[in-house]
C-alpha cells in the first residue's frame, strides 16, 4: 500500500502498513487495536478479577433484576477478593462520623445537634478540627507525599508498635498499599533485565504490575507443610538461578501476613529474609496490610527485625547499616476496611537520598493521594484512646470484627478439614484460606476437555452451582503437580460454607 510521492511511489513505515491493513472493517476506522496497544498490559493477568469475578457479577445483576429464577442459588457470595464493606463489614462509627465533617465542615456549626441526636461525641470534634488544620479541606491537593500531619501520626504510630522512632519525611501517603508497590516498582525497575523476588504463592499485585513494566519476576516457593512459612534457603536458590541467567535481582517482596496463605511470619524468618537481602544488596519491600489480621501469636513488623539487627553483635561490620527496607501498611484490610476510600502509607529506611528524591518526584507527578483516604490512614493509625468518649464504641466495634472474621476463618477451616480430597493449613493471619485439592482423574480429564486447568474447572463449576466466587490457585502461583484455590472468609454467617461442603461432595460423586 505504497503513497505516491513526486518522483514516483514511496514504502510506508511497518507500523502503518499493519495499521492500514487489519482485517478488521471496524479497527480500521480506530486508533487502537488489541495488536498495537501495549503489550506488556495485555499479558498482565490479574486473577481475582478475572473471567470468575465477571460471570459473577453477570449472575449477581441477573438476581438483582429478578431474572434469576432459573439459577441453582438465590445471591452471589463474593469470597475472590478482601472487599471487606462489600460483604456486610461494618465501618468503624468514629472514622465515617469523622469523615462525614472531613467532607462537610459546616457539620461543626451544628455540633449540638449531631452530639444529641447522631451520637457524635466531643473528641469526634476535635479530630476532625486537627484534622482540617493539616489539611484545610479534602477538595484541596495536599503536597505530594501527603499531608505533614498525618504522616507524623504515622511515625508516631510506628513508634508505638515497634519501640523505635520512625522519620515522617521517610513516609508517604498513597492511594492504598497498591499504589506505592507501583511506585517503588517503577523506580526499581530499569530494564527487562531487572528481577524482583517474588513469593509464590503471591498477591498478582506483584507479577502483573512487573509484566506492565517489562520486569522480570524471580519466583521463590513458600514451605506450605510448615504453614507457608518463608524459606530463605528457597529465596537464594532463585536468586542465585536468576543470577545465572543473566537477571539483575534487585529485591525481595515479602507479604506478612500472607496473601494468599494466611502465614505469619515469626522474627526468625524475618531476620533471616533481611540477613539475605543485606548480603545480595537487595531491597526488602514488606507487605503488612495485614497486620492486624493475626489469630494466632502477634505480628512482627520487618522495620522492628532491622532495628533490631542493627542494634545486635550481627552488625559489628555495620552490615545492615544501609540496608534498604519499604513498608507498606493500607485502611483497605484489618478491622478498618475502607477499601474505597484507597488510602495507605510506605515508609522507606536505608534510601540513598538521590533515590528517594527520585521516588518524590515519581509521586508528584501523580500528585498526591486521595486526601480523605490520607484523613482515614490518620484514624487507623490513631484511633480513640481508652478514656476518650468514643473509645467504648470503637473497641466493640473493633473486637466484634476481628472476632467474626476470626470464627469464620475456624468454621471455614473445619469445614475443608472434613472435605475429601482437600487439605488446609490453620489460618493464621490475613483474611484468605489456600487449600490444596487433590481432583478425581476423572476431573484433571472434564477441565482439560474444556479447555481449563484443572483448579479453574472446579472453581467455575462451584460458581454455576452456588454462587460462591472463589480464585483458582494457578491465578497466585502454585508448585507444579498442586492445585489449590484461595477464599476469603469475609461474608457474614456460615450458610455459604454448607453451600461449598455439598456441591464438593457432589462434585467428587460424579468423578469418581
Amino acid at each position: 500500500m505504497p503513497l505516491q510521492g513526486p518522483t514516483g511511489s514511496l514504502p510506508l513505515p511497518n507500523f502503518v502498513e499493519k495499521r492500514l491493513s487489519s482485517s478488521s472493517s471496524s479497527a480500521k476506522q480506530r486508533s487502537l487495536n488489541i495488536d498495537n496497544v501495549n503489550q506488556n498490559v495485555r499479558k498482565a493477568k490479574y486473577a481475582v478479577r478475572g473471567e470468575l469475578a465477571v460471570k459473577s457479577e453477570e449472575y449477581r445483576a441477573k438476581l438483582q433484576k429478578g431474572e434469576g429464577k432459573d439459577l441453582p442459588f438465590d445471591s452471589v457470595i463474593s469470597a475472590n477478593i478482601g472487599n471487606p464493606q462489600s460483604l456486610d463489614q461494618k465501618p468503624i462509627t468514629f472514622f465515617r462520623q469523622v469523615a462525614s465533617i472531613m467532607e462537610n465542615p459546616a457539620l461543626l456549626e451544628n455540633a449540638d445537634v449531631l452530639e444529641k441526636h447522631f451520637g457524635y461525641k466531643s473528641d469526634v470534634f476535635e479530630r476532625a478540627d486537627k484534622l482540617l488544620k493539616d489539611v484545610k479541606s479534602v477538595g484541596a491537593y495536599s503536597m505530594s507525599q501527603g499531608a505533614a500531619g498525618i504522616r507524623q501520626s504515622v511515625a508516631d504510630f510506628i513508634e508505638r508498635r515497634d519501640g523505635y522512632p520512625a522519620d515522617p519525611t521517610s513516609i508517604y501517603l498513597s492511594a492504598g498499599a497498591s499504589s506505592g508497590v507501583n511506585t517503588l516498582m517503577n523506580v526499581i525497575c530499569a530494564t527487562p533485565q531487572t528481577g524482583v523476588l517474588v513469593p509464590i504463592p503471591q498477591y498478582p499485585l506483584y507479577t502483573a504490575t512487573l509484566s506492565v513494566l517489562n520486569a522480570t519476576c524471580v519466583p521463590y516457593y513458600l514451605d506450605e507443610e510448615s504453614n507457608w512459612s518463608t524459606n530463605v534457603e528457597g529465596i537464594r536458590s532463585a536468586l542465585k538461578k536468576a543470577q545465572k541467567e543473566g537477571i539483575d535481582v534487585r529485591a525481595v517482596v515479602v507479604i506478612n501476613p500472607g496473601n494468599p496463605t494466611g502465614a505469619s511470619l515469626q522474627p526468625d524468618d524475618i531476620n533471616s529474609v533481611l540477613e539475605l537481602a543485606a548480603e545480595e544488596k537487595l531491597v526488602c519491600v514488606a507487605d503488612e496490610v495485614y497486620q492486624t489480621n493475626v489469630f494466632e501469636g502477634k505480628f512482627h513488623s520487618f522495620k522492628k527485625g532491622l532495628r533490631d539487627l542493627q542494634k545486635s553483635e550481627k552488625n559489628r561490620d555495620g552490615k545492615f547499616e544501609n540496608l534498604e527496607l519499604a513498608s507498606l501498611h493500607s485502611i483497605s484490610k484489618g478491622m478498618v476496611g475502607e477499601c474505597g476510600h484507597r488510602g495507605g502509607y510506605y515508609e522507606m529506611v536505608g534510601f540513598d537520598p538521590e533515590v528517594v528524591a527520585e521516588i518524590y518526584k515519581f509521586v508528584s507527578i501523580m500528585l498526591c493521594a486521595p486526601v480523605i483516604g490520607q484523613c482515614m490512614v490518620e484514624l487507623m493509625v490513631n484511633p480513640p484512646q481508652p478514656g476518650s468518649p468514643s473509645h467504648p464504641l470503637y473497641d466493640q466495634e473493633y473486637n466484634h470484627t476481628f472476632h467474626s472474621l476470626e470464627s469464620r476463618a475456624k468454621a471455614l477451616y473445619n469445614a475443608f478439614k472434613e472435605m475429601e480430597g482437600v487439605s488446609c493449613q490453620p489460618p493464621q493471619g490475613s483474611m484468605y484460606l489456600f487449600p490444596t485439592i487433590d481432583l478425581p482423574v476423572k476431573a484433571v480429564e472434564a477441565a482439560e476437555k474444556a479447555g481449563k486447568k484443572a483448579d479453574e474447572y472446579y472453581c467455575l463449576r462451584l460458581l454455576d452451582a452456588t454462587g460462591i466466587c472463589i480464585v483458582p490457585g494457578a491465578g497466585f502461583g502454585q508448585k507444579e503437580g498442586t492445585l489449590h484455590f484461595r477464599t476469603t472468609f469475609l461474608a457474614p454467617g456460615t450458610e455459604w460454607v454448607g453451600r461449598i461442603t455439598k456441591f464438593h461432595g457432589e462434585f467428587m460423586d460424579e468423578f469418581r
